[in-house]
């Protein structure tokens, strides 16, 4: 799969994904349902020539793991439809549950599905929709160790600051013939609210009742050892950085960079590597329920890649613009359809048909 990247594409995403990120935050610092200024660029209200609707500007912000897919699916879209503008800030899931509840954007992003306490908080409703998929992998910096395996014990103890060295017994054992070497650990997290970090922290507390009564599962969590770094693009820049550096983030950013990642021991014991064979074989081993909330938590499938999630996009059932209403579920329906394509490419698990049918319904049910 990794070498399915390009260089080039690679350096493009070095070089102006940031930019890109910071023109989109500046475009959507308004959010919420702004009210429509006939002829304002835009804004509800004027329509380009070529163009049947009025032009409509959507904003969000949210997670950093579906931010690639994302910005290029709105990016597309417009290309498509000039009359429609969507910006997307990558601010992490914390930020994006934030946001959207108190209505500064339009939708906001989710690594980790809404509590029923949060949704209580949305006066006008919540939508909670999965629109693709990933893993999350464990990413190393090791310039002589191509390849390594790590088990269950071995990856919460490093976690949990038990295992301080590469060439550690439990980490060797999995690992023969591999030069492993005496360098210290330097363990890299997020630092800010991560649906990641909540998908990571989960699947340690499955695996390590030590990590459960310990730092436990949440968007953020009181790290026993590490530095952190902000959204999967810092914890990735910080792991290019640190020779002997651990952490983890989302699939299509290590393999973009070209950083090595681990094959995890899975609840089935094999030892397997994220790709998009192992982890649409996690997907399938869930069912999404009506309410479209679903944790995959140590699969036991024996080709499952233990760590993948579904990432949603947050809408309101209710939208007080008729044409941000329809101008939405346009671009949603998109992307769970001709927007899949560009999943693979990217690092991204295409959703299977029956989930999409799924979202379809919810996305219909919108309101304006």
């Amino acid at each position: 799969m990794t070498k399915m990247f390009s260089l080039k594409f690679s350096n493009w995403r070095v070089l102006f994904l940031p930019m890109l990120a910071l023109s989109l935050s500046l475009t959507s610092c308004g959010g919420g349902e702004t009210p429509s200024t006939p002829g304002a660029t835009g804004t509800t209200g004027s329509t380009p020539a070529g163009e049947s609707g009025p032009a409509v500007s959507l904003s969000g912000a949210g997670a950093s793991f579906p931010a690639p897919l994302y910005q290029t699916w709105f990016s597309e879209y417009s290309k498509q439809h000039s009359n429609i503008k969507v910006s997307y800030q990558s601010i992490g899931s914390g930020a994006g549950v934030k946001q959207f509840t108190e209505g500064t954007v339009d939708f906001g992003a989710s690594d980790v599905a809404m509590t029923d306490e949060e949704i209580a908080k949305v006066k006008k409703g919540v939508l909670l929709l999965p629109m693709t998929a990933g893993a999350v992998v464990v990413a190393y910096n090791l310039p002589d160790v191509k390849s390594i395996k790590l088990s269950r014990d071995a990856l919460a103890d490093i976690f949990l600051g038990k295992i301080t060295t590469w060439n550690d017994p439990k980490i060797a054992e999995a690992n023969p013939g591999v030069n492993l070497p005496s360098q210290k650990i330097t363990i890299v997290h997020r630092s800010d609210g991560s649906g990641t970090t909540a998908t990571f922290t989960k699947y340690l507390s499955a695996i390590s009742p030590a990590w459960k009564s310990g730092p436990g599962e949440g968007k953020t969590v009181s790290w026993p050892i590490g530095t952190g770094a902000k959204g999967n693009e810092g914890v990735t820049a910080q792991l290019q950085q640190t020779q002997g550096a651990i952490g983890y983030t989302e699939y299509g950013y290590a393999t973009q960079q070209k950083i090595p990642f681990a094959s995890l021991q899975n609840k089935a014991g094999k030892y397997v590597e994220a790709n998009d064979k192992s982890s649409a074989s996690t997907l399938e081993s869930a069912t999404l329920p009506e309410n479209l909330r679903a944790f995959i938590t140590d699969p036991a499938g024996a080709d499952a890649y233990p760590i993948v999630t579904y990432t949603w996009i947050l809408a309101y059932k209710e939208y007080s613009n008729a044409d941000k209403a329809k101008a939405l579920k346009e671009v949603l329906k998109w992307g769970l359809t001709d927007g899949q394509k560009s999943s693979p490419k990217l690092g991204y698990v295409p959703l299977p048909q029956a989930v999409v049918t799924k979202v379809q319904a919810a996305v219909d049910s919108i309101k304006p």
